[in-house]
């Protein structure tokens, strides 16, 4: 689906969830995804990343062939748009995504990812804006997703359920450059 260098993202396929249930039973990662009270087994797995079609495109992240992360992107919803501020927005896309093999991390793979996620959602699904909300103490994704082009666009107090509490988010948004927009 996404080839970017040694990155390629395709469909998730029922065989990859061994890799997810991987990923999410290791703490290192559920300290950022999901949370450590949260470890994920095949039933969990199954339930979160194979549910029936809900709008979301699931992808399995590879880099030198090497499965090594998730991604996920959609359409926001209405409700969504509206709790954000995109109701006169036409196209607007969330996405989470996520390196589950930590020897990867720190090495600019996730601002590759990202950026190749964006490149693909404003080239074949013509997307006007992307929104995020990252846990605003994941300084890490901060700094990734503002070298991607993301600008923080407002705070989002206790909007998301980590770890025993509700944790405080940041609202954040890539726009695609105008000039893009009219090809």
């Amino acid at each position: 689906m996404i080839h970017a260098g040694d990155l390629k993202i395709r469909a998730l396929s029922p065989d990859d969830a061994v890799h997810l249930v991987k990923w999410l039973s290791d703490e290192r990662v559920l300290a950022y995804y999901e949370g450590r009270d949260r470890p994920h087994d095949e039933s969990l797995v199954q339930q979160s990343f194979f549910p029936e079609d809900d709008g979301k495109t699931r992808c399995l992240i590879l880099y030198t062939d090497k499965p090594i992360g998730y991604a996920q992107f959609y359409p926001l919803d209405t409700p969504e748009k509206q709790l954000y501020g995109y109701v006169k927005d036409v196209v607007v896309y969330g996405m989470d995504q996520f390196i589950g093999e930590p020897a990867y991390w720190n090495s600019g793979i996730g601002t590759q990812l990202v950026t190749a996620i964006l490149h693909y959602l404003h080239k074949e699904k013509r997307v006007q804006k992307v929104a995020i909300d990252p846990q605003a103490w994941n300084e890490r994704a901060l700094r990734c997703y503002e070298k991607c082009g993301f600008r923080k666009v407002k705070k989002l107090p206790l909007h998301e359920w980590h770890e025993g509490s509700m944790r405080d988010c940041w609202l954040m948004e890539w726009t695609s450059p105008a000039d893009k927009t009219r090809d």
